[in-house]
């Protein structure tokens, strides 16, 4: 056996995704292989202070409600290195031991969205999943579907305003143009935090507030009748586009609380029962979008299937959810790479 890798797991982060980051990083942690890495968690407080964690990192993390970083890490910098990432324990300033890879499990904005990626780069450190670019494009909601649209990829289709033209926005333009029944969210966030369904002037308004709490870009999508459709991608050059899985909501649409609170929110189905030729217009649309948002490593591609059987690819995630439950690791386990197979790939990835 070879040297092990000394593989940093960075989660928590300063976006409303937060928990959701911590809750993804138990699984991963616990699956990686330890005859492989040597693993260093770091964990980034919602103030964005980092910390080194030796040992146990989280409270209630058997609580999505309540799970939150123990207060009793180690208070660290980083600084680059040649090909690894350096870190230092302020309390005592020392160096702590070099590593020679990440794995990011962020979600959201400071994590997901190209500013951890572009750091990394700096540090010189090879790293799981997409590049700055990538990274970037996804994140935001608008410039990704203005790129699905110029390669010609369907996608469901949508206004987009900054905030200080909030007060211009009026119900009765955005149904003229959507239809009556419309989605209102931040251009760059996840996990459906900050979203809204829309279909009346009141709900317009709170949905407006709302998004901007978080964004000062939202977007407004016409709201697609059918079912909602998943797809993992994996690879850098060579892609493996996942078997299909399927989100059967028993509310208005897949909302934070019914992803993460409610067991009971959405029904998720492993593989998706559909026709082949849907599957294989999915996969092929998945490859498509990946390419042209310039992914590498991994990312979920979300689809609406309309009653025609017209295939739209709504959004691409680039971290997607980690636990054992999520969709990503159940599809790509159900396609052939069991969950612990899929880290170890991503880690090549990374290094490759």
């Amino acid at each position: 056996m070879g040297k092990r890798i000394r593989l940093a797991v960075i989660f928590g982060g300063r976006s409303a995704e937060h928990k959701i980051s911590l809750l993804s990083s138990v699984s991963v942690i616990n699956t990686l292989d330890r005859t492989r890495y040597d693993i260093v968690r770091i964990g980034i407080d919602p103030q964005g202070q980092w910390f080194f964690y030796p040992g146990d990192y989280l409270w209630d993390e058997d609580d999505p409600a309540k799970v939150r970083l123990r207060d009793d890490g180690i208070s660290i910098a980083l600084a680059p290195g040649t090909g690894r990432m350096q870190i230092f324990d302020l309390s005592r300033n020392r160096e702590i031991k070099p590593v020679d890879a990440v794995f990011p499990v962020l979600h959201g904005p400071y994590g997901e969205d190209g500013t951890m990626q572009g750091l990394l780069k700096i540090m010189g450190v090879p790293f799981v999943g997409c590049d700055v670019l990538g990274s970037a494009l996804c994140m935001d909601k608008v410039v990704a579907k203005k790129i699905l649209q110029h390669e010609g990829i369907p996608t469901p289709a949508f206004l987009s305003f900054l905030k200080n033209q909030k007060e211009s926005i009026r119900f009765e333009d955005i149904c003229s143009k959507l239809g009556m029944t419309v989605f209102v969210k931040p251009a760059n966030l996840g996990s459906s935090v900050g979203i809204n369904r829309v279909n009346s002037e009141g709900s317009l308004i709170y949905a407006l507030e709302t998004a901007f709490k978080y964004d000062n870009k939202i977007i407004i999508e016409e709201a697609v009748p059918g079912r909602e459709i998943e797809c993992s991608v994996l690879g850098n050059d060579r892609l493996t586009a996942s078997v299909p899985g399927e989100i059967v909501v028993r509310d208005d649409f897949y909302s934070y609380k019914a992803k993460y609170l409610d067991e009971n929110g959405a029904l998720l189905l492993f593989p998706a029962s559909l026709e082949p030729e849907i599957t294989a217009r999915v996969q092929e649309l998945a490859k498509r979008a990946y390419r042209a948002l310039s992914c590498r490593g991994m990312a979920r591609v979300d689809f609406f299937l309309k009653e025609d059987g017209t295939v739209l690819v709504n959004e691409l995630n680039t971290i997607p959810g980690f636990t054992r439950i999520s969709m990503y690791p159940r599809l790509m386990e159900l396609s052939g790479v069991p969950y612990r197979e899929l880290l170890d790939r991503l880690i090549e990835l990374g290094f490759e």
